[in-house]
């Protein structure tokens, strides 16, 4: 009897080596979590393998359910770097790659992985090399969020059951935040890569100093944002706490488990809160939430402008300017909006 093809029992037993490839920004990886969760439980023994562009490894730092944490150099010697890992990947014989990116470059590496399947999405070019390729759907409209995307890669071998993503802070990183938690406080993570998809920083201003003085405000953000959090701190006319810079990853989302309420744009620590069960309040400007990389906490707002702008959106990831040049999807959304959130928390 082939017990692959006749029992799921078995076929659990069999089945060993999972290898993740997902070497997109930061928030892609804290969504891919997803699927290590679902693997886990349904392959409680399984080796769960998994590959990201470096700078983004400390994420899964200590995470109890990867084996290893594979990490792709795009900056320097990017292309030697991938050789490297593709006679890794071949020298560790997984049994399904399951690449998530619909990138040539990671599906060159799943197309010549050597696993017994490889698994993708049929908008990578490499598809036609896959063994199992999944359509994706993503545009306008109303679509699946991005976790049911990437979920839907292992339907076949799972169920349809949705897991939501999530991150492991150990315990240090609770311990070094652990002194900021002494009163009610507010993460507020004011930076995105893209300007349209970055609520201006004088919007946050006017928002920050109608925020009550009981409640802290701590500013949140990685070094390459120093400038702006510092801007903001300085022209604020009250505390704030400025910490960009100052925490990592996983530092920053044991601090935003225990928030108030935590204010980002449609970035990644939308997604950190996500991963973490925190509350959030998720401002939109250029995009909008129906592209499916919406916030999944329990307590989770969802602020944009309320007049249906026909220039919105504008695109699915932003640009460095309001092609219009008003920017009114950010500009006409009002403080009201924000601190209605943080009265009505969950």
């Amino acid at each position: 009897m082939n017990c692959i093809t006749e029992s799921l029992t078995c076929y659990r037993i069999i089945m060993q080596k999972f290898l993740i490839i997902q070497t997109a920004f930061i928030g892609d990886v804290v969504l891919a979590t997803a699927l290590v969760e679902k693997l886990h439980a349904f392959y409680p023994e399984a080796q769960i393998d998994f590959l990201l562009r470096k700078g983004n490894e400390n994420l899964l730092k200590a995470h109890p359910f990867i084996h290893e944490v594979m990490i792709w150099d795009k900056k320097n010697g990017k292309y030697k770097s991938l050789w490297k890992l593709l006679r890794q990947i071949r020298k560790n014989r997984y049994d399904k790659v399951i690449n998530i990116q619909r990138y040539g470059a990671t599906g060159f590496l799943t197309a010549l992985s050597g696993a017994i399947q490889r698994i993708g999405f049929d908008k990578n070019p490499f598809s036609r090399f896959f063994d199992i390729s999944i359509p994706h759907q993503i545009g306008t409209g109303n679509n699946p969020h991005e976790i049911e995307r990437n979920l839907s890669l292992i339907e076949g071998f799972t169920d349809k059951k949705i897991y939501k993503p999530k991150l492991y802070p150990a315990a240090d990183d609770y311990e070094h935040v652990q002194s900021f938690k002494s009163e009610p406080y507010v993460c507020i993570a004011p930076a995105s890569v893209w300007f349209t998809k970055q609520y201006p920083a004088e919007k946050w201003v006017s928002f920050i100093n109608r925020i009550s003085d009981d409640i802290q405000v701590l500013l949140l953000g990685a070094p390459g944002e120093k400038a702006l959090c510092a801007s903001i701190a300085g022209s604020a006319g009250r505390r704030v706490t400025d910490l960009c810079g100052q925490l990592s990853f996983l530092q920053s989302a044991a601090l935003m488990k225990d928030a108030v309420m935590n204010y980002v744009n449609d970035s990644a620590p939308m997604h950190f809160a996500s991963a973490m069960n925190a509350p959030v309040t998720a401002v939109y400007c250029s995009t909008v939430p129906s592209f499916g990389y919406g916030p999944l906490s329990d307590k989770r707002h969802i602020v944009e402008v309320k007049e249906a702008l026909p220039c919105r959106p504008c695109g699915l990831h932003g640009y460095k300017a309001c092609p219009l040049q008003h920017f009114k999807c950010a500009m006409d959304i009002t403080d009201e909006q924000l601190l209605q959130t943080l009265k009505t928390g969950g």
